[in-house]
C-alpha cells in the first residue's frame, strides 16, 4: 500500500499529501485552501457538514473565510449573489429541498455572469420527506445557467472543486459552477484522498487573486448597474450570450483538466469510458454508481461479453458529441437516471442521450431507460448486471421490449398495508371541563382557572409513547403540558425538525391527533390554509356529516431554527389574523441536522457551525427575541413558557386556545433542553431550563393586546442567579466562564440585563 500511494503521489509535478477524508470534508478542504472570500450558508443534510468543517477550520485561523449563516437557504443565495457582485470568491454548499428553495436566485446568478462555486450534495427533494441520496435536486439545476461537474467520488469532490474555480473565473466563461456529489454515498463516505500539500501550489493553479478587468460594485469610479430591467431584443441577446459562454465552458473544461492532470497526475475527461473501445452492450450512470459497474463490466467481460461502461465528469454543457461517439458502434445501453422526470418517458439525462444519438445520425443504438436508486436506495454490482441485462436481450430480441420503467421498485402487498394501532381519542376525554377561561370585561384580559397538574394526568397524551427523540429531550414534555391546557380537538402542523424527524417514520406515527407536516419554511402558511378551509367548508355546510366541533384547535409547531427560515411566513399569517397558534420549541439551535447556531442560539454559545478555538469563541452575535418580534405584529396574545414552571405554562395554553378560537393568531415560546447537543445531563433538563427562567435570560411573560405582563419574576421572589450559574450546568457554554472568555461573557450579560430591564418597564407601564 506504501509503495502504491508513493507512486500516486509521483504521478503529479506538485507535491502532493495523503488525507483521509469524506467528500464534505474534501469540500471544505479545497475551499479553505482556495481561502474563498465569503460563504453564506444554512444548514441542510447532507451538505451541512461542509460548513461545519470549515468553522472548525476557522477556529483555528486555517482560513479567512467569512462565513455567513442565513436565515435559510433563499438568504444564503442572495448572500453569495451579493458578495460575488462585490468582485471576490465566493462559496457555498446545500442540498435537496434547500436547493429548491435557494432555486430562484440560480438563474439570476448564471444571467449577469458572476462567478462562484457551489457545492451541490445531492439528495432527495420530498415529498415525503428523504434525506438521503439521488438526483432530483441535482435535475432542477440543468435549466440554470450554471456549468455542472460530477464526482464520483471524495477525491474527485477535491479535485473538481479545484477545477470549478478556475472554471468559473475563466474569461470565455465567467459563469457559477456547480459541483455534484452523491449525498451520504459520497459525502460520508471515508477514503483516502491526495491534495495539494502547499495553499501557494493551490493558488498558482487557480490564481492568487479573481481576474481584474471585470466590473464589480465596488469600484466607486466604475459605477455599474447589477441586474436591470431589460425587454427584448436585450434579453434574447443576453440569453444568447450566456447560452455561448455555456457552450464555450466545455472547451475549457477540457483545457483546464488537462493542466490539472499534469499537475496531480489525475484526468477527468469529459466522458470516463470504460472499456468502450469494442463495446457492443453498455451502462450510462453518473457519479457514484458509475464505480460500481466498472467491476460489474470486467466480470461480463470475463464471460465473453463485450461490455462497457460510461460516465460524465459535466453534464452542462452536456457533452451531446461525445456521447455519440461513444455509443457509435454500441448495439444497446441502458441509461440509469438516479431522478425521474415525471411524464417524459424517462428522467432527464436518458432523453439527453437520446437526443445526442439522434442529432448525430446514430439510429441504430437501442436505448433502455431505468429510473433507480431513489431515496437513497443502494446500488449493488447484482443491479449493475440486471441493467446490463436489460441491454443484452434488447439485442438478443432485436428490440427494446420495456423502453422506460423503474428498477428497484416492489409490489405493495394489500395485507400489509399500514392499519390504524391507535383508535381515535374520544373527545368527551380531552374535553374534561376542569380548565375554563372567562373574558374580563373590565380589564379585557382572560380570567383563567387551572385544576392542579395532577388532575389532568387522566386527559390522553395526544403524542404516543415509542417515538425516537434522544433520551432527555425536552420536546415532548414541554408540548404535552401545554396540550394539557388545550380543550377538545386539535389540527397540528409540524415544521420540519426533531419533533417531527422522530415521530412520523413511515408506515408508523406516534401522533394520535390529526398531523401534517410541510417545509421547514412554509408552515404557517399552510397552516392559514387548512385553518381557513375549515370555517369556508363549515359556512357551506359541507362537514356537516363528520359531526366536528366548533372549538377545533388548529396549532403549528416549530422548532429546531423553523422561526428563521419560517419567520417570514409566520409574521405574514400573524399579520392576516388566521385563527391558529404558533408554538416554538426553543432548543437554542438546528439541532436535527447536527446542532448548528440558529437566530435563537445566544452569544457565545458552542455549536457544530460556532465552535470554541484560539481564534473563535463561539457564537458571535446575541440571540432573536422571536416573542418580541410577533408581538410587534400586534396579534392578541404572545407568551414564554417553561415546563418548569407547569402551571404558567397550562394557563396560558388555555389563554391562547381562547384567542386562537375567538380572535385571531397566538404565537407561543417554550425553552426545552436538549442534553444531547447542549452537553449536559439527560436528567436534568427541567432544571436548566428552570435557571434559565431564574437568571432572566428566559423570562416568563405575556402579552395580551398589547399589555406585557411578567408571569413570574425571579427577583421577587428572591430566586434570580448569576447567568453564570446557568451557564455552568451545560458543557455547550462552560467555555464561557474562562478567563479568556470574560468579554463574551460581559456582553451576553449585559445584553441579558437590558433586555430584562425593557421588559420589566414594559409590565409596569402599559401602554409600552
Amino acid at each position: 500500500m506504501a509503495m502504491e500511494i508513493q507512486k500516486e503521489l509521483g504521478q503529479g509535478t506538485v507535491e502532493q499529501r495523503v488525507v483521509y477524508e469524506s467528500g464534505n470534508e474534501m469540500a471544505a478542504y479545497a475551499a479553505h485552501q482556495i481561502n474563498y472570500h465569503i460563504m453564506g450558508y444554512f444548514p441542510i443534510s447532507p451538505s451541512t457538514e461542509v460548513a461545519q468543517f470549515l468553522d472548525l477550520m476557522k477556529t483555528n485561523g486555517q482560513h479567512d473565510i467569512v462565513l455567513i449563516p442565513a436565515d435559510g437557504e433563499h438568504g444564503s443565495a442572495g448572500v453569495c449573489y451579493g458578495a460575488s457582485t462585490a468582485g471576490g470568491r465566493v462559496f457555498n454548499a446545500t442540498s435537496a429541498n434547500g436547493y429548491l428553495y435557494m432555486l430562484e436566485q440560480m438563474p439570476v446568478q448564471s444571467g449577469t455572469r458572476f462567478p462562484m462555486v457551489m457545492n451541490l450534495v445531492c439528495r432527495s427533494v420530498s415529498g415525503p420527506l428523504d434525506i438521503h441520496g439521488d438526483h432530483s435536486d441535482l435535475y432542477y439545476a440543468l435549466n440554470t445557467g450554471w456549468p455542472i461537474l460530477m464526482c464520483r467520488d471524495p477525491q474527485a469532490v477535491y479535485d473538481m472543486n479545484m477545477i470549478a474555480l478556475k472554471l468559473a473565473e475563466d474569461p470565455e466563461v465567467r459563469l457559477p459552477v456547480l459541483v455534484a456529489s452523491d449525498g451520504y454515498f459520497t459525502s460520508h463516505q471515508k477514503r483516502r484522498v491526495m491534495t495539494f500539500a502547499h495553499r501557494a501550489d493551490v493558488h498558482r493553479f487557480v490564481g492568487e487573486h479573481p481576474p481584474e478587468g471585470f466590473p464589480h460594485t465596488l469600484d466607486r469610479d466604475n459605477p455599474i448597474t447589477v441586474g436591470p430591467y431589460m425587454n427584448e431584443p436585450d434579453y434574447i441577446n443576453n440569453c444568447y450570450q450566456q447560452s455561448m459562454a455555456m457552450y464555450r465552458a466545455e472547451a475549457v473544461y477540457d483545457r483546464i483538466r488537462q493542466e490539472y492532470a499534469v499537475l496531480t497526475g489525475r484526468d477527468y475527461p469529459i466522458l470516463d469510458l470504460y472499456r468502450m473501445e469494442d463495446a457492443e452492450v453498455a451502462v450510462f450512470l453518473m457519479n457514484s454508481a458509475s464505480e460500481i459497474i466498472k467491476d460489474v463490466v470486467d466480470q461480463l467481460r470475463a464471460k465473453g461479453i463485450k461490455a462497457g461502461s460510461i460516465a460524465p465528469n459535466i453534464i452542462r454543457p452536456f457533452p451531446q458529441q461525445q456521447i455519440a461517439e461513444a455509443l457509435s458502434n454500441v448495439k444497446a445501453v441502458t441509461v440509469g437516471d438516479r431522478a425521474d422526470s415525471y411524464g417524459g418517458h424517462g428522467g432527464n439525462i436518458v432523453n439527453e442521450i437520446k437526443a445526442a444519438l439522434f442529432t448525430h445520425g446514430n439510429r441504430d443504438t437501442m436505448v433502455i431507460s431505468r429510473i433507480y436508486g431513489l431515496g437513497g436506495k443502494d446500488f449493488y454490482a447484482e443491479d449493475g448486471h440486471q441493467l446490463f441485462q436489460f441491454a443484452i436481450d434488447a439485442v438478443e430480441k432485436g428490440r427494446v421490449e420495456v423502453p422506460f420503467d423503474y428498477y428497484g421498485h416492489t409490489p405493495g402487498d394489500p395485507a400489509k398495508s399500514p392499519k390504524r394501532v391507535l383508535l381515535p381519542m374520544k373527545y368527551e376525554e380531552l374535553k374534561t371541563g376542569l380548565i375554563t377561561v372567562t373574558p374580563d370585561a373590565a380589564s379585557g384580559k382572560l380570567n383563567v382557572r387551572i385544576p392542579p397538574v395532577r388532575s389532568l394526568t387522566r386527559k390522553p397524551k395526544r403524542i404516543a409513547p415509542g417515538h425516537g427523540a434522544c433520551p432527555g429531550c425536552g420536546i415532548f414534555s414541554g408540548l404535552e403540558l401545554f396540550f394539557k391546557g388545550i380543550e377538545g380537538d386539535i389540527v397540528a402542523l409540524f415544521h420540519t425538525g426533531c419533533a417531527m424527524v422522530v415521530t412520523t417514520g413511515y408506515p408508523y406515527s406516534a401522533h394520535k391527533a390529526t398531523y401534517i407536516h410541510n417545509l421547514f419554511q412554509n408552515g404557517a402558511a399552510t397552516l392559514s390554509g387548512v385553518v381557513e378551509m375549515f370555517w369556508e367548508r363549515k359556512r357551506r355546510g359541507e362537514l356537516h356529516h363528520l359531526n366536528l366541533p366548533d372549538d377545533f384547535t388548529f396549532v403549528m409547531i416549530t422548532g429546531d431554527g423553523g422561526m428563521d427560515i419560517g419567520m417570514g411566513p409566520a409574521i405574514g399569517a400573524a399579520l392576516r389574523g388566521h385563527k391558529m397558534i404558533i408554538l416554538e420549541y426553543d432548543n437554542e439551535g438546528y439541532m436535527n441536522t447536527g446542532a448548528q447556531l440558529s437566530y435563537s442560539t445566544p452569544m457565545g454559545h458552542r455549536t457544530s457551525t460556532s465552535n470554541v478555538g484560539s481564534k473563535q469563541g463561539g457564537k458571535v452575535f446575541h440571540h432573536k427575541d422571536t416573542a418580541q418580534i410577533m408581538a410587534a405584529t400586534h396579534i392578541p396574545y404572545v407568551f414564554t413558557g417553561s415546563e418548569a414552571f407547569p402551571q404558567d405554562l397550562l394557563k396560558k395554553a388555555a389563554k391562547a386556545q381562547w384567542y386562537a378560537q375567538n380572535e385571531g393568531l397566538v404565537y407561543g415560546k417554550i425553552l426545552i433542553a436538549c442534553p444531547l447537543n447542549w452537553l449536559s445531563d439527560d436528567q436534568e433538563g427541567g432544571n436548566i431550563v428552570g435557571a434559565a427562567v431564574d437568571s432572566c435570560f428566559f423570562p416568563l411573560y405575556e402579552v395580551e393586546h398589547g399589555v406585557t405582563t411578567i408571569t413570574y419574576n425571579p427577583e421577587d421572589k428572591n430566586k434570580k442567579i448569576p447567568l453564570a450559574d446557568w451557564l455552568k450546568t451545560m458543557g455547550k457554554t462552560k467555555h464561557m466562564l474562562k478567563p479568556d472568555a470574560s468579554e463574551a461573557l460581559q456582553s451576553f450579560e449585559r445584553e441579558v440585563e437590558r433586555r430584562w430591564t425593557i421588559l420589566k418597564a414594559k409590565h409596569d407601564n402599559p401602554v409600552l
